[in-house]
């Protein structure tokens, strides 16, 4: 849990010292490029379910200490953990409450129906009408002060395709729908879409208009992740706190081989709001972090 650099994921971490080592240390955000390091080292399925930390905002979906599920196959890819994630979510469901359905606020959702398949390009286009594909950065800019998005000098086409998808898709997406072919900017981590390099194979599931598990075709090219965690290291030197940190020991290890490999994280306590009908994250956690009186 204690970590020398804050990686495998894009959020703002705690800090802490370490008195005896005389050194700055963090709170993991993810196990990520720890249980990628095994799967170099040769075994070729590990999970942990663990604790993570993550210094932002807390909301209904959002608590700074939260419990994840993070497995890694080598050999498969991002469809191979879509296969994963709604074969598991059906058994739970089914061994939880004996059926595929359930219902949420006022909807009713079937985990026993195929998930959706809708990429991230074609989900703007459908809720926002905005075809990212015809057009260039400045034009995208430009839709995006008409429809008051906010965004940053130094984002490029990618960011502002998260932040439409934010704002205009991620609520109307109710029934399970695996959002696929994320950005590159936004998944330093995720490989490259052969064809569609501006694209990775990652996918986030959301349900009931929030996101459930991110996955992705881990980023095993040595090159281009070192390249990736340059970007990173950059955004850091220009004030954002949330990008991720270089670390060498990862880039050491995928040097020596990383496999094709799938990884996803799954967030336990908002599968347990699903399947309790929750509406707030405090209500599944026994001590949610709050401002004592």
């Amino acid at each position: 849990i204690l970590q020398t650099i804050a990686g495998g994921g894009y959020a703002r971490p705690f800090k802490t010292h370490h008195n005896t080592l005389e050194m700055e240390m963090y709170l993991r955000i993810a196990p990520e490029l720890a249980l990628k390091r095994l799967i170099v080292g040769g075994l070729e399925r590990v999970y942990e379910i663990g604790r993570c930390f993550r210094n932002e905002g807390i909301s209904t979906r959002h608590n700074p200490e939260f419990l994840m599920l993070e497995l890694y196959e080598a050999y498969t890819d991002y469809h191979g953990m879509m296969e994963i994630a709604e074969s598991m979510l059906k058994s739970v469901t089914e061994k939880v409450l004996g059926t595929t359905k359930i219902t949420y606020g006022e909807h009713e959702i079937d985990f026993g129906k195929p998930f959706e398949r809708l990429s991230m390009v074609d989900a703007v286009k459908k809720y926002a009408d905005v075809d990212f594909d015809k057009l260039d950065l400045n034009a995208v800019k430009e839709i995006a002060k008409a429809k008051k998005i906010k965004f940053e000098q130094h984002h490029k086409k990618g960011d502002i395709l998260s932040l439409f998808f934010e704002e205009f898709a991620e609520k109307h997406l109710i029934a399970p729908t695996f959002v696929i072919d994320h950005p590159v900017e936004i998944s330093p981590l995720a490989k490259r879409i052969p064809n569609n390099p501006d694209y990775t194979e990652r996918f986030e599931l959301f349900i009931a208009g929030r996101e459930t598990a991110n996955a992705y075709s881990e980023l095993n090219d040595p090159i281009d992740q070192r390249s990736r965690f340059k970007h990173q290291e950059e955004l850091r030197a220009s004030g954002d706190e949330e990008a991720t940190m270089s670390d060498e020991d990862f880039l050491t290890a995928i040097e020596y081989g990383l496999p094709p490999t799938g990884g996803m994280g799954i967030g336990i306590e908002r599968l347990i709001m699903l399947l309790t009908n929750s509406a707030s994250i405090r209500d599944v956690i026994f001590f949610p972090t709050m401002k004592p009186n």
